[in-house]
């Protein structure tokens, strides 16, 4: 059943629609008292009830329905049904969860009647109800005791439960649209978005969805974190989606840079409805109705919105207002935008066909850090902090979570694990990828998610049936997927194996799922070289094949893999396993790899790979010789850790200093960088000769190879670092008007920064 969507996506193509203003401040001006929230049947009510507004569609529904025709007088296209905080977990505080199905119908059902009313006074005006949602008082993301950050006063389920029986309600009562509004947790709005889609499903309803997010100030974030880009990625997934938009906590002026970023972004209908302006020390909104209408005026013609009302302490007077201006400005065109595989943290990651490797950081995964699993063993939760932040810190762009352990309640420490990390900002930022081999933990995971992430990951090894329905919940849980070349056979480990599994895979989610093409990932499976079995010599060579295969025959899908995986015949070998992981990347990378799951800090730069062992390496990796393996083995017995760190002690430090300074910044070495910058200071003219000289130099030469996929982000971070310290060294000497050593003549004081 199609509840308005065609209707409503004609209007907006052809003008932009007037949603109404607040509710809270209309119901003030009656000056309720206790007896009148209460009524007959709530007389003896063990709770005070005066402040319930939502309680008042049972109690006083004709107070509410004169403020719906007060608003549709005005010109509103769309009233709000008065259900804000008509939840369960809202109502708790009044003992009255037990109403919010019955708060809900009967607030659709007074804001119908008012509608039903004026559309038959002026047909070519419809009118339509938008049951509103609000975020219930609790968080899903945020934590309200300081002292324990993981903790967390409702949980997904709870919050699916409560949002189901008031979808119910609404739709019940007669709502043409569901309006999930004011959001300043998008984990609260994913868990309502989640909620309306499974109530949809089971009752075969297609009923058009508003989200409304709310940026609470000049920061340009929600109340959880999230950036605008990041808000919008986030809840971006939404069935029957008819817009998405800004509301309440700032007034329009204030809103303008997130309206206009949100405006250039989103492929669908935006609405605005901010607040008359922003409160005075009194709490009251002060801005006319004129004033207001003008700034959105501006908004208006300059393309912002095709939706557009009011919040806190507007009135019908300033729905007039706005009215009058909406009918004279053209919509908003609806952008297209590239179909980019988008995912959010705090902050967006946005893979574009230029993004170059993608690094997801390994060490905060059970399997990856014996630390992290020792940690998380012990139960010590708090101790992974830092490990998650040596891999944002190092380069990592996505974090990979795994806890699978079998004396672990890995449901129970996921959730633990993620509640946590969402609580810490620096590491939050970055989307998450929940690694998994239990549906069950994958599931716990998500619901831990206020950003978008992946799932890492499904696969046909328990059929189709099962691969669908893990399919269906990821897109309706809003992530992304990595796909496993494994189906009821068993694991794809050649060429055309490989392949076949891929594109069956492919085309199920394409075709019969409806998954988005760019958010597939598919892991071709990294497998171990050099183990002396010689089915296995190919295996590099099968999966860099297979990732150019993908990238040619499935379109806009991405290609990963565990790049680890590949050398573990040399464990305990760094020289040997760094060597191969960056030159297996390095072939992967130039096939169309989009991303891996690495350890940062242990990759060697490509064009710095001794010249024998590169050889040795790719020997092996790209099967150039039957005896490659026991070349490569030999060799790794005559290579210790402690040559690395002669080479590093003593051949490169008896270089000239600029050519010690170029090496530093292109392998990330800052242990000897202010001793080297000092050298070359006293040699130079000018301190920004040094700067704009070798130092410069080693960046460009850092920026080469990185875009010539010889070197990869975490590399790069660890270059720009020594590259700061040695910039922050001879900053003191480019503002001072002392003369370097060889300087003559005028001094010019400058700043650096970058």
């Amino acid at each position: 059943m199609n509840y308005k969507l065609a209707e409503l996506t004609d209007i907006l193509r052809r003008r932009i629609l007037v949603l109404d203003g607040a509710m809270g401040s209309m119901i003030q001006r009656y000056k309720l008292s206790e007896i009148d929230f209460r009524g007959e049947r709530f007389k003896n009510h063990s709770q005070d009830l005066r402040g319930n507004n939502d309680l008042l569609n049972i109690t006083k529904p004709e107070v509410i329905k004169e403020i719906h025709c007060a608003y549709l007088e005005a010109g509103a296209d769309i009233i709000e049904t008065n259900t804000f905080s008509a939840n369960a977990i809202s109502q708790a505080d009044y003992k009255l969860e037990h109403l919010a199905y019955e708060m809900n119908l009967e607030a659709a059902k007074i804001a119908k009647e008012a509608a039903v009313e004026f559309t038959k006074q002026n047909p070519d005006k419809p009118r339509f109800v938008a049951g509103a949602l609000g975020p219930t008082n609790r968080s899903a993301s945020l934590s309200p005791d300081v002292n324990d950050p993981g903790y967390r006063a409702v949980n997904f389920d709870k919050l699916v439960e409560a949002y189901s029986e008031q979808a119910k309600g609404l739709i019940d009562g007669g709502a043409d649209i569901l309006l999930v509004e004011t959001i300043f947790d998008t984990l609260n709005a994913k868990a309502a978005i989640y909620a309306i889609q499974e109530y949809c499903d089971k009752n075969n309803l297609n009923i058009p969805v508003m989200i409304s997010g709310t940026i609470v100030d000049q920061s340009g974030r929600t109340l959880s974190g999230q950036t605008t880009e990041a808000f919008w990625i986030s809840v971006s997934h939404t069935k029957n989606l008819l817009s998405v938009g800004l509301n309440c906590a700032l007034g329009a002026k204030q809103m303008r840079p997130f309206i206009e970023e949100l405006s250039s972004i989103a492929p669908v209908f935006v609405s605005i409805y901010p607040n008359a302006g922003l409160p005075n020390e009194m709490g009251e909104y002060d801005e006319t109705a004129d004033s207001m209408s003008n700034i959105l005026n501006e908004f208006g013609e300059s393309g912002f919105f095709n939706i557009v009302g009011g919040c806190c302490g507007t009135a019908p007077d300033h729905i007039k207002a706005i009215s009058k201006i909406a009918e004279k400005i053209q919509p908003r065109k609806v952008p297209s935008v590239e179909p980019f595989l988008r995912l959010s943290g705090l902050e967006p990651l946005i893979i574009r066909p230029e993004s170059n490797f993608i690094n997801v950081g390994e060490r905060t995964n059970v399997a990856g850090s014996r630390n992290f699993a020792k940690l998380i063993l012990e139960g010590n939760f708090s101790a992974t902090l830092p490990i998650a932040r040596s891999q944002v810190d190092g380069g990592a762009q996505i974090l990979d979570v795994n806890v699978d352990e079998g004396m672990l309640d890995s449901e129970a420490a996921v959730t633990k694990l993620l509640n946590l990390f969402g609580s810490e900002p620096d590491i939050a930022k970055l989307p998450i990828m929940i690694d998994s081999s239990k549906w069950s933990v994958i599931e716990a995971g998500l619901k831990c998610l206020q950003g978008r992430g992946i799932v890492n990951s499904i696969s046909l090894k328990e059929g189709e049936e099962v691969f669908k329905h893990h399919a269906k919940k990821i897109l309706q849980y809003g992530a992304a997927v990595i796909v496993m070349a494994f189906d009821e056979k068993g694991q794809g480990d050649t060429f055309q194996r490989r392949i076949e599994i891929c594109e069956r895979a492919y085309n199920i989610l394409t075709k019969e799922i409806g998954f988005p093409p760019q958010d597939i990932i598919f892991d071709p499976n990294v497998l171990t070289l050099a183990t002396g079995i010689e089915e296995h010599n190919n295996y590099g060579v099968d999966f860099i094949e297979t990732t150019r295969w993908i990238k040619q025959n499935l379109p806009l899908s991405k290609v990963s893999g565990g790049i680890s995986n590949v050398s573990f015949s040399f464990r305990g070998n760094n020289v040997v396993r760094e060597a191969m992981h960056s030159a297996f990347l390095y072939h992967s990378i130039k096939a169309g790899l989009d991303m891996g799951i690495v350890n940062a800090g242990q990759l060697e730069v490509y064009e710095e790979i001794p010249k024998e062992l590169l050889v040795l390496v790719e020997d092996v990796i790209l099967n150039r010789h039957p005896d490659a393996t026991e070349r490569l083995v030999a060799f790794a017995e005559t290579v210790k850790q402690k040559d690395k760190e002669v080479a590093k002690a003593e051949e490169w430090r008896s270089w000239p200093a600029e050519d010690r300074l170029k090496h530093a910044l292109i392998k990330g070495i800052d242990e000897f960088i202010e001793k080297d910058t000092e050298e070359a200071r006293q040699k130079y003219s000018q301190p920004l000769e040094i700067i704009e000289g070798p130092l410069m130099a080693g960046m460009n030469a850092v920026g080469d190879l990185f875009g010539s996929g010889k070197m990869f982000l975490p590399q790069v971070v660890k270059s720009a670092r020594v590259m700061k310290k040695a910039v922050a060294y001879l900053e003191p000497f480019i503002k001072s008007p002392i003369p370097s050593p060889k300087g003559k003549g005028e001094n010019t004081s400058q700043t650096v920064f970058g």
